[in-house]
């Protein structure tokens, strides 16, 4: 469908690509990731058209469409209504619609048989193009993606950036280019609508490419993964959990290899400034020395996964009730967030809050710390209660003029140099670029920032508004390390299912407009949803429970046959998988031989040794397409058992 061969592009001295390449079939799902900066959505960009290659080639069929989600798209406004813009996906449709409507008009005044026919012709081309049901798949997806019936017809430009990369992603969804690229659409994306963007993803006819940090979203929706690293365009087949064993392998592979390779090199070295000095030995002094010349390179392994290993620490201790509400009620008008709702936050605790946008988590917090007021109920704070804000809004108390590292100085800690430097360099400011000012920084950069003082504030009790979005993965680990290590009292809103199920000792929830609290982790939350699901349905009445009924039925008498071929495509896949595994295990032991220095020695062994290794890969490239076809055609299969 598309190839990218050969690639390279660079910002000015920087080289972002050098001769990467990469095919991308149709219904692939590929997360792209790598550090922040690597070059993912430079990449988009690229296959997009919108930066141009300063080498290789970027090639698709002429009626391969693309559509491409971006972070400009937050500045988009207009005074249409949200509905009338998704709709603008049908422009066909709306143009047929407008004929339509202007020969009916006609026809009241000048009734032809010519228009009786044209009206005919474009009705049947109208209802082939599905133009009757356009306007409500439009809505289905916007609800989908979180807008309430009545927010359809509000205009776009009373809606928040976030809310307009809603409506811009589901006129892209209607519009189904045949390569559909999103860049971060979690950043702006609650849980349950992350839940159905996952869903739609799966059932996508195109292909998709989606830069994302989340990593449950990238183990549900994508069955491949890219890592954009070294200029390189990296390729796993699986999701990301499959790409971090897979990655490991490699590199413990590529780590041995180096290893090997060092200590031939070593050798040779030691035998070249033994006998170098000695005629007898002259000859081959000088093949060894041309040896190590013409020697492949094993790169070394770079551990790309920055640990913190400072202590997060606090002035003093807090007591033991941090926080309560009682019978609290906020109201905006008539617009009821939550009611009625009492809540105590104990020294220790570790709390989600989670849910749909506008279910009232950032008022919550804003009602906690003291800067919005309630119409109803009782708040207090803690004894000896230190608290420090973290949300986007935190971004304007940054002192523009301040380098980055001045900014956290100043910020009391009291940490060393070193140690500030340790927490930016964790957070993706590393040399002189701490040196940078704040007025400079893009507006994810200062997000970082401001992050990053909120977690040396030595406050006992954090409140943190939607941390994770602008970090890339490896931030999101350090920010869990450090939030593992704290030993105080935190509040987070978060839609990262990853991370919250690392930092959350409690999850706090909106049922019917009151908060309420799940007295353990995310995955036992998640499960006890599930059950209590599960028992409301089973309370329904006789005629919701008929379909399970009608269902065991008919896949009663298919069930054999479908057994049969799950079975057949789990021994394909076994054997598929045996097969891999042996020529991955071939190739290493070939790369073994060829870092052998007596080999080069020997010019007809090393050709076919060559020969060999050539034929290795490209077996190794057919063994893995076959595995993934297997696996999708397993999915699809336990897919059929499930609808």
């Amino acid at each position: 469908m598309l190839t990218i061969q050969n690639l390279s592009f660079h910002f000015g001295s920087r080289t972002m690509y050098d001769e990467a390449s990469l095919h991308i079939k149709p219904k692939n799902r590929i997360g792209v990731i790598g550090f922040n900066g690597a070059g993912k959505t430079t990449l988009l960009k690229l296959i997009y058209g919108q930066l141009q290659p300063d080498g290789g080639t970027i090639s698709k069929p002429n009626d391969c469409t693309i559509g491409f989600l971006n972070q400009d798209m937050l500045s988009y406004e207009t005074g249409q209504s949200i509905l009338e813009v998704t709709m603008e996906a049908f422009g066909d449709i709306i143009t047929l619609q407008e004929d339509i409507d202007q020969i009916l008009k006609e026809m009241e005044t000048n009734y032809r048989d010519e228009l009786v026919g044209e009206l005919a012709k474009k009705q049947e081309r109208f209802e082939a193009m599905d133009g009757y049901t356009a306007k409500a798949k439009a809505e289905a997806i916007l609800e989908g993606l979180g807008f309430s019936t009545a927010d359809l017809e509000r205009p776009l430009r009373n809606f928040s950036g976030g809310w307009r990369m809603r409506v811009m992603l589901a006129k892209l969804l209607l519009q189904k280019p045949s390569v559909l690229m999103l860049d971060e659409p979690t950043n702006h994306l609650d849980l349950p609508s992350i839940q159905w963007l996952e869903q739609y993803i799966s059932n996508y006819e195109g292909a998709v490419l989606i830069v994302s940090h989340d990593r449950e979203f990238l183990d549900r929706a994508v069955n491949s993964i890219v890592e954009v690293a070294g200029g390189k365009l990296i390729q796993y087949s699986g999701n990301y959990t499959f790409y971090l064993q897979e990655r490991e392998q490699r590199m413990e592979v590529q780590r041995n290899a180096f290893e090997n390779q060092q200590q031939k090199i070593k050798q040779t070295e030691q035998f070249i400034n033994r006998f170098r000095a000695k005629s007898t030995k002259a000859r081959q002094v000088q093949s060894k020395v041309k040896m190590l010349e013409k020697m492949d390179m094993v790169d070394a392994v770079h551990e790309e996964n920055p640990e913190m290993n400072l202590r997060f620490t606090f002035k003093q201790q807090s007591g033991k009730i941090v926080s309560e509400m009682k019978n609290v009620t906020k109201a905006y008008g008539e617009n009821v967030i939550f009611r009625d709702s009492s809540l105590h936050i104990e020294r220790g605790d570790k709390i989600a809050f989670i849910g749909a946008n506008g279910k009232g988590k950032s008022t919550m917090l804003r009602v906690i710390d003291g800067s919005e007021p309630i119409q109803e109920g009782e708040t207090k704070k803690g004894h000896n209660v230190i608290t420090t804000f973290y949300a986007q809004h935190q971004l304007e108390s940054l002192t523009l003029d301040n380098e980055i590292l001045d900014e956290l100085k100043q910020a009391g800690s009291e940490k060393t140099e070193l140690e500030l430097r340790t927490i930016l360099g964790a957070f993706l400011f590393s040399g002189e670029e701490v040196n940078k000012k704040i007025k400079v920084l893009s507006g994810g950069e200062k997000s970082r920032v401001a992050l990053a003082k909120t977690l040396i504030s030595e406050a006992n009790f954090l409140m943190l508004d939607e941390p994770t979005n602008h970090l890339d993965i490896q931030s999101v680990n350090v920010l869990i390390q450090a939030l593992q290590q704290y030993e105080g009292t935190y509040i987070v809103v978060s839609h990262d299912r990853h991370f919250i199920s690392h930092i959350a000792n409690k999850i706090w929830y909106v049922e019917n407009q009151e908060v309420k609290e799940f007295p353990g982790n995310y995955e036992e939350f998640c499960y006890f949803m599930e059950q209590r699901e599960a028992e409301q349905q089973g309370t329904d009445s006789t005629q919701s429970s008929k379909p399970k009924k009608e269902k065991k039925q008919r896949s009663d008498s298919e069930r054999k046959e479908w057994q049969k071929k799950v079975n057949q495509t789990k021994k394909k896949l076994e054997k598929a998988e045996e097969l891999v595994m042996e020529l991955e295990e071939k190739k290493e032991a070939l790369e073994g031989e060829l870092a052998n220095p007596e080999i080069f020695s020997d010019s007809k062994k090393l050709q076919e040794l060559n020969a060999t290794y050539e034929q290795t890969k490209s077996d190794l490239e057919t063994a893995n397409e076959d595995w993934e076809n297997l696996m999708l055609e397993l999915e699809e299969l336990e897919e059929q058992d499930s609808n």
